[in-house]
């Protein structure tokens, strides 16, 4: 962990401590506390990586890297969800509101309220494929995060996306 004082020239205004995350894909990586998207339970099927950082690299936008702090290895790439489909109705469970710490008495709005990712899957071969069904949904407010089912029926966690293994090729 490295301490960085940021000052305005004259003044402390924040001290704060970085950390660093070595990462399969992205080497070394440094982030600070606030960087961290916290699980109360993780990713299906990856439960105990409950912390995460989003990675944007420039040259690859709009792909936002999912990377677990506890797994080097363990990198979701995903897009915002309204890359995917323009049109996404985003409906969150009681439960799932409650874990994220989003307003109980309405649906979170994607971009004011919550970041909605989908997990894309590329296998060789096959064309690329988005969930979502079962999105990552972030608080911006605290950085909570839950994988949230859609009780959207028409939706699936294989939706084909053309343009996302084209653009990745």
């Amino acid at each position: 962990m490295k301490r960085q004082l940021i000052t305005d020239g004259a003044n402390e205004i924040r001290d704060f401590t970085m950390s660093k995350c070595l990462t399969k894909y992205h080497g070394e990586i440094e982030y600070s506390e606030n960087d961290i998207v916290q699980f109360e339970s993780g990713p299906f099927g990856f439960e105990s990586n409950s912390r995460f950082l989003l990675l944007v690299r420039p040259a690859m936008k709009p792909i936002v890297f999912l990377q677990s702090l506890s797994t080097p290895a363990l990198c979701f790439l995903t897009l915002p969800i309204l890359v995917v489909d323009r049109n996404y109705r985003l409906t969150v469970g009681t439960d799932d509101r409650r874990a994220a710490m989003l307003p109980m008495d309405r649906q979170p709005v994607i971009g004011d309220d919550v970041l909605c990712l989908a997990i894309v899957t590329l296998q060789q071969g096959l064309p690329a494929t988005a969930n979502l069904m079962a999105p990552v949904v972030v608080n911006l407010g605290n950085r909570k995060a839950v994988q949230a089912i859609s009780s959207e029926g028409s939706y699936s966690h294989r939706h084909l996306f053309v343009q996302a293994a084209a653009a990745c090729s």
